[in-house]
């Protein structure tokens, strides 16, 4: 069964808006609170921060030089032997990294600057000995770089 049509589409129809209907619509739409040129600083100010983040990730995520302990071993309450790996990109360059040991405490009880030589290798497994004033239970790389 049809509908019963009225002939208005609804399309072409004129509406009259009266001034209480523009006073109600601008209660509900309030003007903006920041003007174009605050939102344009605010804008420029979150595009530098992300350029920013982006520039250290990026700058960050490739060190030059980077190291990690493969293996270790308490050896006495005042030594621990360790193999400590250095990845370098350009082998030719001599590095240098700063070795931690740890007691059951958390204390650090012992820590060595290791010099690695340049060589030919891009990995370079070097043998660490540190000695310790107290007996350590854990021997982790703090930092590595280039040597100067």
């Amino acid at each position: 069964m049809a509908a019963a049509s009225t002939g208005r589409t609804g399309q072409n129809d004129r509406v009259t808006i009266t001034e209480a209907d523009r006073e109600r619509v601008r209660r509900r739409y309030p003007k903006q609170r920041f003007s174009p040129a605050v939102l344009a600083v605010l804008g420029l100010v979150v595009l530098a921060l992300v350029a920013y983040v982006v520039w250290v990730a990026t700058s960050r995520a490739n060190p030059q030089v980077s190291g990690r302990i493969d293996t270790f071993a308490v050896v006495s309450d005042n030594e621990m032997t360790a193999t400590l790996t250095v990845d370098r990109p350009d082998p030719s360059v001599a590095a240098k990294c700063f070795v931690i040991v740890q007691a059951v405490t958390y204390d650090r009880v012992g820590e060595l600057w290791v010099q690695v030589p340049p060589g030919t290798e891009r990995l370079t497994t070097v043998p660490v000995s540190v000695r310790t004033f107290k007996r350590g239970t854990a021997i982790t790389v703090e930092s590595c770089g280039p040597a100067t």
